[in-house]
């Protein structure tokens, strides 16, 4: 499946690049619940559950489908969108201070109705095929919510049964909770992250004004096609999604701690969002898999288990592997597209060498694939 970014008709002033604490917090305690993931942060992760005071680690269990799968779109809410809009996206563009978290502000001013609809659907792991606009008054909505998350793991129907039963109460415990986390890990993760985002929102505004939408967006991920007639971009995702600027203005929102997801927030009658790393991974899902296929091949291992040796030529190869000298050339070829192949030239010889470093990373490529 994919996300297809329809561009035709949509300059740079349709998206606007904003830096946001609020989103940010989301990516740290996603990061904090399922650390298995990002082996970067892991140590981090780690020292921040150990030091934690007990109503910390309680909240982040109970509170944990806002960030895990579906991230909830209260952490983007409270951002002036292009031309003044303003639209639930983050914070303004530009240096944020921290001052006790200020941006849960506009969490606390959000419509009941509103509040319990957007966690009904991180309750329900996704929001299509899913409508819970009277959640909180409509029992085949309830029960539609009850249903679908009760196939999800725990704690996902605990946190729909408070939502039901009282969610005056779950609002409140829900900003509580994040209140605690500027003390716990978020003042000093903010102070150390906010000006690499601010340098990566700027880079992307260059960008935009200098190579123009289409370029703009194709440089946040690895797994991202330019396509023509009409122009447009698409992301290889795990949802589908047909996001058009000039009819929707989009918010491009940077992360550090949200590496390696490209998260796309396209909930129904709100702005898109995409919430895309500072460090994009550098191979994509469909190269990840290309170079997986590329050693199935029987021939094509014996080749690389011979030049993982030693750096040979296509006459040696042709040689020891009783193949045609052509044979030889497409098998490398193919690898050296793939970037597992690398070569050197030593007079009039060409000798080809297994990339080890690259075939080492082809699991970890994969894994990270996967999850963008």
């Amino acid at each position: 499946m994919s996300v297809v970014v329809v561009l035709e008709g949509a300059g740079p002033g349709r998206f606007t690049v904003a830096v946001s604490p609020l989103a940010e917090l989301a990516a740290g305690l996603h990061v904090l619940t399922g650390h298995g993931h990002h082996a970067e942060h892991a140590p981090w992760a780690r020292e921040v559950a150990r030091t934690a005071p007990a109503a910390f680690r309680a909240g982040l269990r109970r509170f944990s489908p806002l960030w895990t799968a579906l991230r909830w779109r209260g952490f983007y809410t409270g951002l002036a969108g292009p031309a003044g809009r303003s639209a639930p996206g983050s914070v303004p563009a530009g240096p944020t201070p921290l001052p006790a978290l200020s941006p849960l502000a506009p969490l606390s001013r959000l419509p009941l109705d509103h509040f319990a609809e957007l966690t009904a659907y991180s309750c329900a792991s996704g929001y299509h095929g899913y409508n819970f606009d009277r959640v909180l008054r409509d029992p085949a909505q309830s029960a539609a919510l009850r249903h679908a998350a009760s196939g999800l793991p725990e704690p996902h129907l605990e946190l729909a049964e408070a939502l039901l039963r009282d969610p005056e109460a779950l609002r409140a415990d829900v900003l509580a909770f994040l209140d605690l986390c500027r003390p716990v890990f978020f003042g000093a993760l903010w102070a150390e992250t906010e000006p690499l985002l601010a340098r990566a929102a700027h880079r992307v505004r260059q960008r935009l004004a200098d190579d123009g939408p289409v370029a703009a967006l194709a440089a946040l991920s690895p797994s991202s096609v330019r396509l023509a007639d009409p122009p447009r971009v698409v992301f290889d995702k795990v949802h589908h999604a047909v996001i058009t600027p000039a009819r929707t203005p989009v918010l491009l929102i940077p992360t550090r701690y949200g590496a390696p997801h490209l998260v796309v927030k396209n909930e129904p009658g709100l702005p898109p969002v995409l919430h895309f790393p500072v460090d994009a991974p550098v191979v994509g899902v469909t190269l990840a898999r290309s170079r997986m296929l590329a050693l199935t091949d029987p021939s094509r291992v014996r080749l690389c288990r011979l030049i993982a040796r030693q750096s040979m030529t296509t006459a040696d190869l042709a040689d020891r592997l009783s193949m045609t000298r052509p044979q030889v050339s497409r098998h490398l070829r193919a690898l050296r597209d793939l970037g597992l192949v690398r070569t050197e030239r030593n007079g009039r010889y060409v000798h080809y060498g297994l990339d080890l470093d690259a075939v080492d990373r082809i699991g970890r490529d994969v894994a990270t694939a996967l999850q963008y």
